[in-house]
């Protein structure tokens, strides 16, 4: 994390540098204020990375002496499908277009957006996928059984 962070920091630094150049040259308040906000979301990735990696013990990413064996593994658990973003975005765009047409949209919208949210984030917890998010070794030292044979919804 030490490197990224690092990337971070100096992309912040580089940022505020081109914003008060640009200030220099062109004296537009607009573009001056959009690149010294990207300034400081960059800072504050990089503060945040920076901080971590002082917390965490190095990686082997971070490591000059370490081997490419050491960063084999499993890395974790990334969702091979889901619909849910596809209707969070349309719920979402539904509940944008509430602000331009009316109350009643919106709300409609915002309900939406929460069904969305509870299916985007209990997607591995009911039903056929509940299992996927953890190993078989782990539902067996729970005393659960998965909830299917296959391994995916589309299998």
């Amino acid at each position: 994390m030490k490197v990224e962070g690092l990337l971070f920091a100096v992309y912040a630094m580089f940022l505020v540098t081109v914003s008060a150049a640009y200030w220099l040259l062109s004296q537009d308040p607009t573009g001056t204020t959009c690149i010294a906000l990207a300034g400081g979301l960059a800072f504050i990735i990089g503060y945040y990375l920076l901080f971590t990696a002082r917390r965490m013990e190095a990686r082997p990413e971070d490591r000059p002496d370490s081997e490419i064996s050491e960063g084999s593994g499993e890395m974790g658990f990334f969702s091979p499908h889901s619909y849910w973003p596809i209707y969070l975005a349309a719920a979402f765009s539904v509940m944008t277009l509430g602000l331009v047409f009316g109350a009643w949209l919106f709300l409609i919208g915002l309900a939406a957006v929460v069904i969305a949210s509870g299916g985007f984030l209990f997607e591995y917890y009911v039903g056929i996928n509940r299992s996927q998010g953890q190993t078989l070794q782990t539902l067996e030292v729970m005393g659960e059984s998965p909830t299917s044979s296959r391994k995916f919804l589309g299998d």
